[in-house]
């Protein structure tokens, strides 16, 4: 998207601006001492307010943590006894610092209302043991109360409260529920441990009987309070994003390298789905259906990395060949779903930064033919044309086998044919433009 640029203001000197004045057909300037020493006390003011330090951006709130939320399938799920009376600490790790924080809780997927009766945040003793720092505690309340009843479809944002967070600090957001959800609401592919006990054990120090589950539920966003301009990155994608093949809690994943090379300047959020598709649901909401909520419900988003579709292209002949009409539907489709989220994204003031779909032939769960393989370069060309995105990550080009450009190199390889392995993600992530997203 153009951007117009400012341009700093100029200073005239006095002989500039009697020719200015000259040219313009004005009185020439008087020759006077007076008149002299005047042009000097205001040449002295411009230049001491041309050197005033700019005005500090205002202070908002800004997404340091996130996570797309989807109905969790039956092997995702929680069995209903475990949530009655149950308390949920979870452990996450934002990106931005801030003196104040507030937590996001979701019930996009529930059936009914939703009612926390008690929920806290605190610093984490550790990435992993569900200890906190009993200093840290803070109890989170909801319009100065200390329970919650979210809609069905709904998320809510608690009160503020205060507390210094550092970027990358492992914060513990604990939830306690009297009643089982109707309807759950969750992210399975965390890569991070959380923690399930019974009883209001939210402002505990430590959950030692605690059971570890390696998914979020119901927790949607960390925002800090920022005095800086905001500049939120949103990786919006499927496993690949997600983090696919990456041990929990080991931070590994392509986002958390973006992540940490931007240093806390900027958060990188991860809206990562396994097995998401653009534009059809399938594990999560498709692409389209959950932009809203995952990137502009995102507060100070400025960037979008949009990284999915190998699961469009390999979805539509898993089961059964496609004749030539199907494919031609499906590149389209897919393109012109990137059209709408660049247009959507230019709208809202966000920069669109497309990633060219990785190769996959060597996938045994995909299978795909050379048809397949056809669709993915019919879209990566897409992506690359000029004036379609704001900005091409080629990943194709980084990630593939020279000399089987329709595979996996190796030494990328997860072993999977489609995803990549730890030095993947990490070279994704390396591969980043950082100057275009500190923009």
């Amino acid at each position: 998207m153009p951007f117009s640029s400012l341009r700093p203001p100029v200073l005239l000197r006095a002989r500039e601006l009697g020719h200015a004045m000259r040219d313009a057909g004005g009185p020439r300037p008087r020759r006077s001492r007076d008149h002299a020493r005047s042009i000097a006390r205001c040449a002295s003011a411009a230049a001491l307010l041309a050197a005033a330090p700019a005005t500090a951006a205002p202070c908002s709130w800004q997404a340091a943590w996130s996570s797309s939320q989807l109905a969790p399938a039956a092997d995702a799920q929680l069995e209903p006894e475990a949530l009655r009376d149950a308390t949920l600490r979870q452990i996450v790790r934002p990106s931005l610092a801030g003196q104040r924080v507030r937590v996001r809780f979701s019930n996009a997927f529930g059936r009914a209302p939703l009612v926390i009766d008690a929920a806290s945040i605190a610093q984490a003793a550790a990435p992993t043991g569900g200890a906190i720092r009993p200093a840290s505690l803070r109890a989170l309340r909801f319009a100065g109360r200390a329970a919650v009843t979210i809609p069905a479809g709904a998320e809510w944002v608690s009160d503020p409260t205060t507390l210094p967070v550092a970027a990358f600090d492992d914060l513990a957001v604990s939830l306690h529920l009297a009643d089982a959800p109707d309807g759950q609401t969750a992210h399975p592919g965390s890569r991070a441990t959380s923690y399930l006990t019974h009883g209001d054990r939210t402002g505990a120090a430590d959950l030692p009987d605690a059971r570890a589950v390696d998914r979020w539920y119901l927790l949607a966003g960390v925002e800090v309070e920022r005095c800086a301009a905001p500049g939120g990155v949103v990786a919006f994608g499927d496993s690949i994003t997600d983090g696919y093949g990456v041990k929990p809690n080991s931070y590994t994943r392509w986002t958390d390298v973006l992540a940490r090379r931007l240093g806390g300047r900027a958060a990188v959020l991860n809206a990562g789905i396994g097995g998401n598709r653009v534009l059809r649901d399938g594990l999560g909401p498709s692409a389209l259906a959950r932009l809203d909520r995952d990137v502009f419900g995102q507060a100070g988003v400025r960037h979008l990395i949009l990284f999915e579709g190998v699961n469009d292209i390999g979805m539509l002949t898993r089961d059964a060949p496609a004749d030539a009409a199907a494919h031609r539907a499906l590149v389209e489709g897919v393109t012109g779903a990137y059209a709408q989220i660049v247009a959507r994204a230019h709208a809202h003031g966000i920069t669109v930064h497309a990633a060219t779909i990785l190769p996959f032939a060597g996938s045994a769960y995909y299978h795909p033919g050379a048809e397949s393989e056809a669709d993915r370069r019919a879209i990566n060309d897409w992506i690359r044309a000029p004036g379609h995105v704001d900005g091409v990550i080629d990943l194709d080009r980084l990630l593939r086998d020279p000399a089987r450009p329709a595979y996996l190199a190796a030494r990328y390889d997860s072993g999977d044919g489609l995803h990549p392995n730890v030095g993947g993600y990490r070279a994704i992530g390396e591969a980043m433009p950082l100057a275009a997203l500190r923009r």
